[in-house]
Order: structure tokens, then C-alpha cells, then sequence
């Protein structure tokens, strides 16, 4: 489950979005061990997945800052 849609990520608290990166950074180190089976879509997805949770962390963090 690595497609988080731009809503759900909007909805979360930091201390979420970190769980969540942490969580997604295992399933990518997973995913690279089977990577052989096929798997490139799904490490594509993951890092996709990270970036978005990344970009939506530091745009919180840039409100908070100017506030």
C-alpha cells in the first residue's frame, strides 16, 4: 500500500507523516531484495509515495515558519 492520495496526506499530523515515511522506507529496502521477481513498478511507486509525504512535510514546516 504505497499510493497515498494528496487529501489523506493533507488530513495528517507530522508526527503521522513520520510514521508513515518510516514505514514506507522498510517496504522500499523490501521491495529492493525482490526486485529480481519484478518489482520496479512498486519501488518506483514507494519513492513517489516518499517524495510527496516529503514535500508535504516541508510545506508545513515552511507555514509554520513564516507564522
Amino acid at each position: 500500500m504505497a499510493v497515498i492520495k494528496s487529501k489523506d496526506i493533507a488530513k495528517m499530523t507530522e508526527a503521522e507523516m513520520n510514521e508513515k515515511i518510516q514505514e514506507l522506507k522498510i517496504e522500499l529496502i523490501k521491495a529492493r531484495v525482490t526486485v529480481k521477481k519484478g518489482g520496479k513498478a512498486k519501488i518506483r511507486e514507494i519513492k513517489k509515495t516518499i517524495a510527496k509525504l516529503l514535500t508535504f512535510k516541508n510545506k508545513l514546516s515552511k507555514l509554520g515558519a513564516k507564522k
